[in-house]
């Protein structure tokens, strides 16, 4: 149900007219502008984008002369900044003013505004976060309302491609009717998008990954004399080259920072217990009642295991504290790996847990040269430890193209301080006072990647075959179990202890011989 009007918790909404040499058509459109929006708090921002004709002008000129039911404000930008930068320009202003929602109109006339009020009321009752207004719900009503089939053919091909990679199931990506939620505008980093014309799908791709709800309602179709002004082929090339870069950001091969909807959210690593992975393997080797010490994982998947299923006491060491609920470990304790010590002691441990956090320190050899101090005297304690192998030949094959692409997981993590290979973490630890028992090579997470099915078990054992045949090139991670060597000043005083023990059974031999 629609507010009723003057009420005083009324909705504001924003109607944005992005305009570009419509002189011939701005009036048009804003007369056009239904007057029973007036049943929400409604005002209309018209961005002329450096026109070199007089589209300001004949905008301002209804601005000052109030026969329009709403209030009016007309920006003319100096320089051009394309029509995804136009865009911004105004959601910028509806998040600034404390809209609820903005409707995204054309200059051209191309959409008809007397469908507003319909597009708009699911935004503002709280029933979708976007809604577009889609020329292709309805089969072949684009083409009978003067599509042109090339487009319609493009249109239709270049969506269902993108709703194959990102896993949607949208009947048009390209509509340029469209309605937002502010609040949902304010979540996303669309100033980062780009100026030109695929704005619109990066903002697309930006709700899909920030998990929002997309609302698709039918439109007509209008051409009339309005100018095309977007280049087909290059606009073709970059949706369709945003879209797949899209698709290996989520499998941590690229990353570009407008598609990360939670730049500043950590990323929470999995433990991956349900198939081969670094967890899995540890969990198989540690056995019941062992006293485990969990560096940098904060609890999850694998404590939980470790504590339920073989009745581990664990101790979890890591920066960042845990909601009480997010971990069942025995002991929690906060350390800052890279400035402080470790404050337990390592005497009466069976096994340390280091899943992927060598990498992040910014001084792995100082680290390695603490642990083996701290576990010398322990001459039962064994190391777990895994890390990401920087020539794993997806990695190299990027790197032969010139693309070193950090991301926010995976082995070119963002937070990586150091990159290792099998050889090199197994040199750090060896020349650390570590001798090594076990190497494994792990697979890629193709479950996590593609999801749990049966392409992901495929690859895992093709994966599987082709570590055998060279571990350093086809493994996507190292896994090493470890012993402390014992330090020199052990090796000395057992030495001196041997001795004795030893000098003490000559003379009892001696005087055995002499007394016989």
């Amino acid at each position: 149900m629609s507010p009723s009007p003057g009420t005083g918790d009324r909705r504001r909404l924003l109607i944005f007219i992005v305009a570009y040499k419509a002189e011939s058509h701005i009036e048009d459109v804003l007369r056009r502008i239904p007057p029973s929006l007036d049943a929400w708090d409604t005002e209309v921002l018209v961005v002329d984008d450096a026109s070199d004709d007089a589209t300001f002008e004949r905008g301002h000129r209804l601005e000052r002369s109030g026969e329009l039911p709403f209030p009016v404000t007309v920006l003319y930008n100096p320089e051009n900044q394309g029509y995804g930068g136009n865009q911004k320009i105004g959601f910028q202003y509806a998040i600034e003013h404390g809209f609820d929602a903005v409707a995204l109109l054309h200059g051209d006339g191309q959409y008809a505004p007397e469908l507003l009020p319909e597009l708009v009321e699911p935004i503002l009752d709280g029933r979708a976060d976007a809604v577009f207004g889609s020329r292709m719900m309805e089969r072949f009503r684009a083409l009978r309302g003067g599509m042109p089939a090339y487009k319609y053919l493009g249109n239709r091909i270049l969506t269902g491609f993108q709703n194959t990679l990102l896993g949607t199931s949208l009947s048009e990506f390209h509509s340029g009717y469209r309605i937002y939620s502010v609040k949902a505008l304010a979540r996303l980093p669309f100033h980062l998008n780009t100026p030109d014309f695929h704005f619109d799908t990066e903002i697309i791709i930006q709700l899909h990954f920030a998990e929002m709800r997309i609302l698709e309602l039918p439109i007509p179709t209008y051409y009339g004399d309005e100018i095309c002004r977007v280049n087909g082929l290059r606009y073709a090339w970059d949706v369709v080259t945003t879209t797949l870069l899209a698709r290996a950001q989520r499998y941590d091969l690229f990353y570009r920072r407008n598609l990360d909807v939670e730049l500043d959210q950590p990323v929470k690593y999995a433990a991956k217990l349900h198939y081969v992975s670094p967890a899995s393997l540890a969990f198989e080797r540690i056995g019941l009642g062992e006293r485990v010490v969990d560096i940098g994982s904060a609890g999850g998947e694998l404590a939980d295991a470790l504590i339920e299923q073989k009745g581990c006491t664990l101790t979890c060491i890591d920066q960042h504290v845990p909601d009480s609920s997010e971990t069942s470990a025995t002991e929690f304790v906060q350390c800052d790996l890279d400035v402080e010590e470790l404050p337990i002691s390592l005497d009466d441990r069976d096994t340390v847990l280091m899943l992927d956090v060598i990498e992040h320190l910014r001084s792995p050899e100082a680290f390695v040269a603490q642990l083996h101090r701290l576990s010398a005297a322990n001459r039962d304690i064994r190391f777990i430890v895994s890390s990401g192998n920087a020539v794993f030949f997806i990695t190299r094959a990027m790197m032969l193209l010139g693309q070193l692409n950090y991301a926010k997981r995976g082995i070119l993590d963002m937070t990586h301080s150091r990159l290792f290979t099998f050889r090199s973490l197994i040199r750090l630890f060896e020349q650390g006072g570590f001798q090594v028992e076990t190497v494994v090579g792990v697979p890629a997470p193709f479950p996590l990647a593609l999801g749990d099915g049966k392409l992901s078990r495929f690859l895992l054992r093709m994966n599987h075959w082709l570590i055998k045949l060279s571990r350093g090139l086809f493994a996507y991670q190292s896994f090493l179990v470890l012993r402390p060597l014992p330090r020199l000043e052990s090796l000395l005083d057992r030495a001196r202890i041997a001795s004795s023990a030893r000098s003490e059974e000559l003379d009892r031999e001696s005087a055995r011989v002499a007394s016989t």
